[in-house]
């Protein structure tokens, strides 16, 4: 697979800030998966995305988008490039296709986004004023008007905050079959939920350094305990044992306990990315 971005040495600072905000970050995004960047508030991952999207400029060290330099890139970089703001604006005076077709109109190519609006669950309200839309309604528009160039790369953030649960699965689903497409995501949020659902691979940020950089299986793999638990009734009392992997079908006493006991949960020592949020970044996620 090419690789859609190569970040080498990163630095950014900003004009009046004390500090850099970008510390020295490499890693790569391979062209076909779905990358998350993830971090606590402040961490760098926003001002990342600027970076990556030529929304911020006058970085140190080196971005190649497709091997090329990043600088070299004129405002046709947008073409084939989405972005889905986490905070959207919408001109709410306009319904939700006159504000499609302005947008859409800024590029030279553009999708027909009838089918998407009906599957977001939009269709109905379309020529309604988005002023008078939900937050929901609002981050949906948002998320069609991302998609409006069919982009080959396309960023999201935060995708499915404030979504109900049927309606982050549409949006999941949309998001997946991108990536079927061979297309690219790249994707910052705080809902770990999300990560493991969609992400090929993460990165976390935090103090403008990466912490990590993995799958999501290897991350649990490496942080989670190699065990498993096991709730069972003996004479009328629920009971618990832990058990180690290692030699587990060899363990007499674990196998007494299957065939002995009535079996109410089984539960391997997987942690969660929400934990493994936590331990490298010192903050909780919010799911």
């Amino acid at each position: 697979m090419a690789k859609v971005f190569q970040i080498e040495d990163l630095y950014f600072r900003y004009p009046k800030g004390v500090g850099d905000v970008v510390k020295g970050i490499s890693f790569s995004v391979e062209e076909g998966s779905i990358f998350g960047l993830l971090g606590p508030s402040g961490a760098g991952k926003s001002t990342t995305q600027r970076l990556l999207t030529k929304l911020l400029s006058g970085f140190r060290g080196s971005i190649r988008y497709f091997g090329k330099d990043l600088n070299e890139y004129n405002k046709s970089f947008y073409e084939k490039v989405g972005i889905g703001f986490e905070m959207p604006v919408h001109f709410n005076k306009l319904t939700a296709r006159e504000n499609l077709d302005y947008f859409g109109n800024l590029y030279q190519n553009h999708i027909d986004y009838e089918t998407l609006l009906t599957r977001v669950g939009l269709r109905e309200a379309a020529n309604r004023p988005v002023g008078e839309y939900s937050k929901g309604m609002k981050v949906r528009l948002n998320f069609i008007r991302a998609l409006l160039n069919d982009p080959q790369v396309l960023f999201l953030d935060e995708p499915t905050a404030g979504l109900d649960p049927n309606n982050a699965k549409v949006v999941k689903d949309i998001i997946r079959e991108y990536r079927e497409k061979g297309r690219t995501i790249f994707i910052t949020t705080h809902l770990m939920g999300d990560v493991e659902q969609l992400c090929d691979q993460v990165v976390f940020i935090n103090n403008g350094l990466i912490t990590e950089t993995s799958t999501v299986r290897d991350l649990k793999l490496k942080y989670g305990r190699k065990e498993i638990k096991i709730e069972y009734w003996s004479q009328n009392d629920l009971k618990s044992k832990v058990y180690s992997l290692e030699g587990l079908g060899e363990n007499e006493d674990f196998l007494s306990s299957l065939k002995q006991n009535q079996i109410e949960t089984i539960h391997s020592g997987e942690t969660t990315l929400e934990d493994i949020f936590i331990k490298l970044t010192g903050v909780e996620g919010h799911e």
